[in-house]
């Protein structure tokens, strides 16, 4: 088996990177889903304020970790891209689990880029206003997805052409399966 960790603040073009990985015949598996699943499962709608909510209080009572463990049992395949690694525990989480079949990848954009994309995007649970944007980039450094970026094995820096960024991300993953 071989694990793929994707790792990136919002909007850096994560979902992109996933869509590549899927054409090219990698499983996919999405951190973000495990947290909205468990909001769903609480009835709570699907906002931005309640998964950043329901995500915190998962760490704060069971640790920074706590959704990488949840995450593993789903984790099936030849080779598996995971999305959405959000800090430094988690790594570690997924480091013991698959151990030296682990690569983690990062992507790079800058927060002006990122929150235009986050606009056009229009998901249910995206941030609409610059102030929203600010405190969710500062949750998620919070959690340290800093130092995940900081310590990935391959970094994209997504802020060219859409179909330059597929093609990086293409020449990765041929180089990663």
């Amino acid at each position: 088996m071989k694990v793929i960790a994707v790792t990136g603040m919002p909007g850096s073009g994560k979902e992109e990177f996933v869509k590549v990985a899927e054409e090219e015949g990698i499983s996919v598996v999405r951190m973000g889903d495990v947290v909205r699943k468990e909001v769903e499962n609480r009835g709570l709608e699907l906002t931005d304020p309640n998964i950043g909510r329901i995500a915190n209080e998962e760490r704060e009572k069971h640790g920074f970790g706590i959704w990488a463990k949840k995450t593993v049992p789903i984790v099936k395949g030849e080779t598996v891209l995971i999305d959405g690694v959000r800090g430094y525990a988690e790594l570690e989480v997924f480091k013991r689990s698959f151990a030296g079949e682990l690569t983690v990848v990062g992507i790079h954009t800058s927060p002006q880029f990122r929150y235009e994309r986050i606009i056009k995007r229009q998901r249910k649970d995206a941030t609409m206003t610059w102030e929203s944007f600010c405190e969710m980039d500062s949750r998620e450094l919070g959690w340290g997805i800093g130092d995940a970026i900081a310590l990935c094995d391959h970094m994209i820096v997504n802020e060219g052409s859409l179909d330059e960024f597929r093609e990086n991300v293409k020449g990765l993953l041929l180089t990663l399966k």
